[in-house]
């Protein structure tokens, strides 16, 4: 019975996970008119969700981000940012999940792997043929290096909440 407890509360994590991923990247955004895409917040709910749910982030990650774009008039990049986001969510959470405790330098490589998946991503889908080319791709990387910097910046000090880490604990357990 504790293992389905378990998992209906990682269950219902990772939808009010997605949630949260979509509103902070859909609400809270600067537009890059090279490109036409838009710095966000919402990796800093990846990684918050990374932490907690380790690996299993991959899907809400994915989930909440591609949902933002399709609703936010970005059709063309909902593929993209569903794989993207999900490898971000799933690789920092490979990263995290091993240890109960996980120390700092932990969580700022796990963050700093993510985000340069994101950076490494979005200039690969934009430097396409049919996208932008290497250029105008290339115009994007500085605001995405400092989006994935403000998730960073965000992410540590929310992963020392009590209440964020004890949920993690909790789902260990």
């Amino acid at each position: 019975m504790a293992s389905r407890n378990r998992s209906l509360r990682k269950l219902s994590l990772a939808g009010i996970g997605a949630a949260l991923v979509f509103v902070l990247t859909f609400f809270v955004k600067v537009p890059i008119p090279a490109t036409e895409g838009y710095v966000n917040l919402g990796d800093a709910a990846i990684l918050v969700l990374t932490y907690i749910l380790g690996p299993f982030a991959s899907i809400p990650a994915g989930i909440g981000a591609a949902l933002a774009d399709l609703i936010g008039g970005y059709g063309h990049y909902v593929i993209p940012t569903l794989v993207i986001k999900s490898v971000m969510g799933g690789t920092a959470g490979l990263v995290m999940r091993r240890d109960s405790k996980v120390p700092l330098f932990k969580k700022i490589f796990a963050g700093v792997i993510a985000e340069l998946i994101m950076v490494g991503g979005y200039f690969a889908f934009e430097a396409l043929p049919f996208m932008y080319g290497p250029a105008v791709a290339l115009t994007s990387v500085p605001f995405n290096l400092i989006q994935g910097a403000a998730a960073i910046i965000v992410f540590i000090p929310l992963s020392f909440v009590r209440p964020i880490g004890s949920e993690r604990n909790r789902l260990r357990e």
